[in-house]
């Protein structure tokens, strides 16, 4: 299974369009918040179904703020990440994927992009498409096969 993660759009149009320009062979796309209405663009755009949770910046309180998916026989626990304070570390982060047995805890907020594998948990930051704060626009693939993860980070 091949997932596209895109996070902190901030309904930059151009910067989507980049994205969906450069997706092969991908089963799902997910987004990670900061603006949901992003969400509804791409899936204007495009057939390949789409997961998506609410960030800092949206304000609809139909849209959850995380989800729990099985996704390519892995637990995924999906989230902005704002709630779990990652722009000081990953630790909160850490103790609820532990609570919930996630084998991979995507996450964004911070606007930059970062992979860490912690106890046992994949961590995946995609990055930001539009306002990265290291200067390098970017978004995520996330690979599951068998039982093997891969995350390769795509520079925009």
């Amino acid at each position: 299974m091949r997932i596209a993660v895109i996070s902190d759009t901030h309904r930059n149009i151009k910067s989507i369009d980049k994205v969906l320009a450069r997706l092969k062979d991908i089963d799902m796309i997910i987004h990670l918040g900061d603006n949901t209405e992003d969400a509804g663009y791409i899936a204007s755009k495009s057939l390949i179904p789409l997961l998506y949770v609410r960030g800092n910046c949206d304000f609809n309180r139909n849209i959850p703020i995380e989800l729990f998916e099985e996704l390519g026989g892995k637990r995924v626990l999906i989230t902005h990440g704002h709630r779990y304070h990652v722009k000081e570390d990953l630790m909160d982060l850490l103790f609820r994927g532990e609570e919930i047995g996630a084998h991979i805890v995507l996450y964004g907020h911070t606007h930059i992009a970062q992979i860490d594998y912690e106890r046992g948990i994949w961590f995946v930051n995609p990055g930001s498409t539009y306002l990265s704060r290291t200067g390098s626009n970017s978004f995520a693939i996330l690979t599951i096969e068998d039982s093997a993860v891969n995350v390769d980070l795509v520079q925009l």
